[in-house]
């Protein structure tokens, strides 16, 4: 094998390691945040009515959950609920804005 066949290896083993470790940072800095994402818009199954990315079918609904940065969930801007009380993601599931 030439030295140019090996030093592209090692720069191609080194470069994948990296990216391991990048990923694994980044994924550490999110957190699951409920009741913020749109319909059709969360990140995966959360409880009765969703199964998968992409399957709530209600705004902000409570048991649906959206990757976000790690603390800034609470902070999120939402609309109020029809009520005026103020909405809020969480970090646990919510019982509200569920499907009907």
């Amino acid at each position: 094998m030439s030295n140019t066949v090996k030093t592209l290896a090692v720069a191609g083993a080194v470069a994948a390691a990296l990216a391991g470790t990048t990923t694994g940072v980044e994924a550490q800095s999110k957190e699951k945040c409920y009741g913020v994402s749109l319909a059709g818009q969360n990140d995966c199954a959360a409880g009765p009515g969703t199964t998968c990315a992409g399957t709530s079918t209600v705004d902000y609904q409570g048991n649906a959950w959206t990757l976000v940065d790690a603390g800034t969930c609470a902070d999120i801007d939402l609309p109020a609920l029809a009520d005026g009380t103020a909405r809020h993601g969480s970090l646990e599931p919510l019982d509200r804005d569920l499907p009907a």
